[in-house]
């Protein structure tokens, strides 16, 4: 026990480092940066959703930085192709005159990568991000090319305007660890955010990791004791958002067609883990399962047409279901 000791005391001085870089930035949304930084940790992918101008694209980018990782940025477009992202072969000067077909890598090849506006991509462009996101491999023709490790895909949505959008595969949704939620700074922040990005101080961010201490991070992370109790209760939570399953609140069953796949409970044991060591312990709470529920959930969850028309929402149902079965 001394020895995981001290690996959540470096777990801890890392994180608060990290956290540390980007508020030299970011202001606020500290919800939202721990949900990105969780998913980082814990090895998953983010989707990011909220109104434009709430700085997700700098999270990122920052994210990146403080990070000490390489930062690669997709702006999906409806015009935007799978090799596009993927990278193609191409034929290339060889030392001695002649020529041969060598692989060009494309902006996925990164530690860090950035989706921008993911649902403004066909589908068959969405889905070049399948196999990379799942496997951390990009094939290209009959090869295989490795992605760099650490591999982490953190895509960004506008819920508002649909016009020329195609909205996220259910499949795909499902790639994504958490759907984290960006919403208006309060007014302090919001006056903190014009005063530092309307003068003339430039802030710069210093990294406060390497790729390498994020690897080790992950390990830590894989180490958290989860108990039986804890786990039967994610198993309850994740079948009761099922509306056939005998224990789903009536909310689930009047306004769920699909519920959650077996991935999410994946993600509620590692992002409970993440909490567990943030806050010093090694091992998972049902406390940290309830807080981290709704954004494993929301995204996973397929609402019917009478949920659609009663104005029911993903965070109604995961409200319900999480005060039946933990409570």
């Amino acid at each position: 026990m001394g020895n995981f000791q001290q690996s959540i005391d470096t777990f801890q001085a890392n994180t608060r480092a990290i956290k540390n870089a980007i508020a030299t930035t970011i202001v606020g949304q500290d919800t939202v940066v721990e949900g990105v930084l969780t998913c980082m940790l814990a090895g998953g992918h983010a989707l990011l959703e909220g109104i434009p101008g709430l700085g997700k694209t700098l999270l990122v980018r920052t994210l990146a930085k403080a990070a000490g990782l390489s930062f690669g940025r997709i702006q999906f477009t409806p015009d935007l192709m799978p090799g596009d992202i993927t990278g193609t072969t191409i034929l290339q000067p060889g030392s001695n005159g002649d020529r041969t077909f060598g692989f060009a890598p494309g902006p996925v090849f990164a530690n860090l990568v950035l989706a921008d506006e993911i649902n403004r991509a066909t589908p068959k462009t969405q889905s070049a991000l399948l196999e990379a996101m799942a496997e951390q491999t990009v094939t290209v023709g009959e090869t295989s090319h490795a992605l760099p490790a650490p591999f982490c895909v953190l895509a960004t949505q506008n819920p508002i305007e649909l016009e020329g959008t195609y909205p996220l595969p259910e499949a795909q949704r499902d790639r994504f660890m958490l759907k984290l939620l960006l919403e208006m700074p309060a007014a302090d922040e919001f006056g903190a955010i014009l005063d530092r990005t309307t003068g003339t101080e430039d802030a710069s961010v210093t990294p406060a990791l390497s790729a390498e201490q994020l690897l080790e991070m992950r390990q830590t992370v894989r180490q958290v004791a989860l108990s039986e109790q804890v786990r039967d209760a994610i198993v309850r939570i994740v079948w009761s958002t099922h509306p056939d399953c005998e224990t789903a609140p009536d909310l689930a069953r009047r306004a769920v067609r699909y519920g959650a796949s077996p991935r999410a409970g994946q993600a509620m044991v590692l992002a409970g883990k993440v909490r567990a060591l943030l806050d010093g312990r090694a091992n998972v709470s049902l406390d940290d399962i309830r807080t981290v529920a709704p954004a494993a959930l929301r995204h996973r969850l397929v609402l019917s047409f009478q949920g659609q028309a009663d104005g029911v929402t993903p965070d109604d149902v995961i409200a319900s279901v999480l005060e039946q079965t933990t409570s």
